[in-house]
């Protein structure tokens, strides 16, 4: 059995097929969301409460329907499915067929604009706040293999070409900084969005005093979105920038991954993968295959597709177009994968399995000659002269080692200072 439509005036001509078209999976979709939904729906109900819009028996009769079917939903109970257009109506629905008339006021003073945009903004706070926390768990992961490979050579490489001594553990303090670095771009963005759109209805207000700050209070929003017209205007904007500071990392991770690719290979053998993060070959009994590396690598790939998609719907003129439904779909896909691959970061740095002496024996002796240039510069030879007789003497440096090397790089962030103690400072200020 079909619910009718929440515009239904009593008279809709209903074309299945367009109906379909236009709901399209929102149903689907808003699983994600119904919870959002049902908690700004209690904070609106005790804002009508507070303008005499609602009696407080009605109030709280409605409340009370509203955490009934919050604990449906947790619990399986009720389930959005094709009955209904959305989890708007599917609300709606519920506390008129529990209460009558009364769950029929719920709706008072509200659109479903403002609805999906109050739901969703909750959503993505959630979801940055999610996000910020995965960069950090991947930065500390960082961070404490970096403190106990700080002994542990490794080729610097630029251009893909073994370049001057380094480090695993500056490797790491690399990658743990551009995790830091993505939190805090989570905490900007959730700054951004941290205003409440309930109240503008439709996009232009309503002739009702509704207590707009108290319910954006109650909901946890710092602010309130004044303008009605921008609240609908933001819709996809607000969206699209959640969106970009999560691609933000997943770069972070695909270079990270594609890290792992390169050291784990045959060629380069400086790591071994966790046999946890690799599959089998369905055809060569000797592979293991880095699948979940390769996957991580192509996780940004989602958030790019939904950058996309969102950037070519905000080509609209001012006020709500259904074209906007189209939002949400790419936001949920591109959190839910973005997030499930951040989380499996942490786990693969902490279990990676090192090959410290073939790390080590990669750098030849004339990777050295960066070195050789700086000492000769400090002793008064011009630095262009220091450079062309390190180069003449470069494979004749055979008596040095990386520890000496790493050990004579103090310059801040360099492999003997590597500044762990300031990463470390600025990630418990994160927590």
């Amino acid at each position: 059995m079909s619910t009718r439509p929440l515009w239904d005036k009593g008279q809709a001509a209903l074309d299945a097929a367009a109906q379909e078209f236009c709901a399209g999976d929102d149903v689907v979709l808003d699983r994600q969301l119904i919870l959002h939904d049902i908690r700004a729906s209690i904070a609106h109900v005790h804002g009508l409460q507070r303008i005499d819009v609602l009696a407080a028996a009605e109030a709280e009769a409605l409340v009370e329907g509203l955490g009934a079917l919050a604990e449906a939903v947790r619990a399986g109970s009720f389930v959005l499915d094709e009955r209904f257009e959305d989890c708007h109506s599917a609300i709606e629905w519920y506390l008129s067929e529990r209460l009558g008339d009364v769950g029929r006021k719920v709706h008072t003073g509200r659109s479903r604009n403002d609805q999906i945009l109050v739901a969703m903004r909750l959503w993505l706070k959630d979801a940055l706040a999610n996000l910020r926390s995965r960069c950090l768990d991947c930065a500390d992961a960082c961070l404490q293999r970096a403190e106990t490979t700080q002994d542990v050579a490794l080729p610097g490489y630029t251009h893909l070409q073994r370049a001057v001594p380094s480090s695993l553990a500056a490797l790491l303090a690399g990658h743990a900084e551009a995790f830091l670095d993505d939190a805090e771009t989570a905490r900007a963005t959730a700054s951004t969005l941290d205003s409440s759109p309930l109240g503008t209805a439709a996009g232009y207000g309503v002739n009702l005093p509704l207590d707009r700050d108290g319910v954006a209070l109650e909901l946890g929003f710092s602010r309130v979105q004044v303008s009605p017209i921008y609240a609908q205007n933001s819709r996809g904007k607000l969206e699209l920038l959640a969106v970009q500071a999560l691609h933000q990392a997943l770069l972070d991770v695909r270079r990270l991954a594609w890290d792992l690719s390169l050291y784990s290979t045959a060629e380069f053998a400086f790591v071994r993968l966790p046999d946890a993060y690799t599959t089998g070959s369905s055809i060569m009994p000797n592979k293991r295959n880095p699948d979940v590396v390769e996957l991580l690598r192509a996780v940004p790939s989602v958030t790019e597709g939904a950058m996309s998609e969102l950037s070519s719907l905000l080509s609209l003129p001012s006020g709500y177009h259904r074209d906007l439904q189209a939002t949400k779909a790419p936001v949920l896909r591109a959190f839910t994968r973005g997030l499930a691959g951040l989380a499996l970061v942490p786990a693969l740095v902490h279990t990676l399995e090192l090959d410290a002496p073939r790390m080590a024996a990669a750098i030849d002796p004339e990777l050295y000659a960066t070195d050789r240039a700086v000492e000769l510069a400090r002793a008064g030879v011009p630095f262009r002269d220091a450079y062309r007789q390190a180069a003449a003497e470069m494979h004749d440096l055979k008596d040095r080692s990386p520890a000496a090397s790493l050990a004579a790089r103090v310059s801040l962030g360099g492999p003997g200072n590597l500044g762990l103690d300031r990463l470390r400072a600025r990630l418990d200020a994160l927590r």
